[in-house]
């Protein structure tokens, strides 16, 4: 068994979210940072992290590090690093992306080049070979800078992880499903009890409840890069982590789960997303606008993307919305609220201050994650006093 230390980036904010997973699947965290969390696998921990984390946007394995602030520091540190032992003599590999924060060394294009070169030069000398045909398998490289400490990753997924392959059809806006994953793992909501997006646009919210409602691992049914390393990690390794997903999904689940959206071509969406997904029986999607949200049982969850005004025409709207929100919200007996949005008037317009929130970034906006506290249902016999999250 080879020991990797493992990276996962994700979107800033939701750290401790995914050091959860992590931790859950059962492995040694060792570093959370802004935006990723690193932690120590095996090839079967490489496979795993790929099928089974919901929050992740990738999973590298972590090259090596060093302090470099000049080009020439980058060069050497770059040199230094291991490749043979990742890539062979026909890889195809590249600096995809590389990130500088409070670092001397901060253009990407620069940094790519150099790093590029150092890694020719080094496999150049291990494999004794003056030119590189790179028509085997891909191994992207991703670089972060800060303050002139160089940490270097090998990217094992390849497409982002959040394109679970479901979301065919998509709302202008949409949140990410790994973000969306993220923000409902936030909360304290299970498969017991009733979720409802009232802006559901192409269904990622309701359709990521159902997800994890079924127990459905949101990379059962795609394909990563390190699937063709099988010098890393052999596909037995792959198929096993298949196969324990598999055995984790329970599709007889039933719980309530509800999208609405105002415009028909969005619920379409949605539902054909959802079908893709294999969960569609598994949510009740609608149109309706928020004027009509309603719901007969108390306890449930509101957990929404609602507009936040990308366009100049829609923020003169904005306020007549949010208070919209806010009233139908106080209609709802015992709800709990969890709003996404970048909307700076949210909590005045609702008309209603928020008992926690969270800065979220969503790519590379700011938004801020609203949560509203119901109480918690009681226990059977007992009044329900305190609030969710307490």
């Amino acid at each position: 068994m080879r020991k990797f230390e493992l990276i996962a980036p994700c979107h800033f904010g939701v750290e401790a979210v995914l050091k959860r997973e992590i931790t859950e699947l059962g492995y040694d965290v060792t570093e959370v940072a802004d935006g990723r969390v690193t932690f120590f696998g095996d090839e079967e921990a490489l496979c795993r992290a790929n099928i089974f984390l919901r929050t992740a946007e990738r999973i590298l394995i972590r090259i090596g590090s060093f302090p470099a602030g000049t080009f020439e520091e980058l060069f050497q540190g770059t040199k230094a690093l291991p490749w043979e032992e990742y890539i062979p003599p026909d890889g195809k590999f590249w600096v995809a992306k590389a990130a500088s924060v409070k670092s001397r060394l901060f253009s990407p294009s620069d940094i790519q080049s150099v790093m590029k070169k150092a890694m020719v030069e080094r496999l150049k000398e291990k494999y004794g070979i003056s030119w590189f045909s790179e028509d085997g398998a891909h191994f992207p490289i991703r670089v972060f800078l800060m303050k002139d400490q160089v940490t270097v990753g090998l990217d094992t997924t390849g497409e982002s992880l959040h394109k679970r392959g479901y979301r065919k059809l998509t709302a202008r806006a949409p949140i990410a499903e790994n973000l969306a994953a993220a923000l409902i793992l936030l909360t304290p909501w299970n498969k017991e009890r009733i979720l409802v997006d009232p802006f559901c646009g192409s269904g990622t919210f309701p359709i990521e409840a159902a997800l994890m409602a079924a127990g459905i691992a949101p990379g059962m049914e795609r394909s990563f890069l390190a699937q063709e390393w099988e010098h890393i990690a052999g596909k037995k390794h792959w198929y096993e982590a298949v196969d324990e997903a598999r055995e984790q999904v329970d599709l007889t689940v039933d719980p309530d789960i509800q999208g609405y959206d105002i415009d028909d071509g969005m619920i379409n969406a949605a539902r054909e997303n959802a079908k893709l997904a294999g969960v569609d029986k598994l949510i009740h999607f609608q149109r309706r606008g928020i004027e009509q949200l309603s719901h007969g049982k108390k306890y449930g969850f509101l957990i929404t993307n609602p507009p936040y005004g990308e366009r100049l025409q829609e923020k003169k709207e904005l306020p007549a919305l949010y208070r919209m929100i806010g009233e139908r919200y106080r209609k709802l007996d015992s709800w709990s609220m969890y709003l996404i949005t970048a909307y700076e008037n949210a909590e005045q317009d609702i008309g209603q201050k928020a008992d926690r929130n969270r800065k979220i970034y969503n790519g590379m906006m700011k938004t801020y994650y609203y949560q509203f506290l119901g109480p918690r249902p009681p226990k059977a016999g007992k009044p329900a006093l305190k609030r969710e999250h307490e």
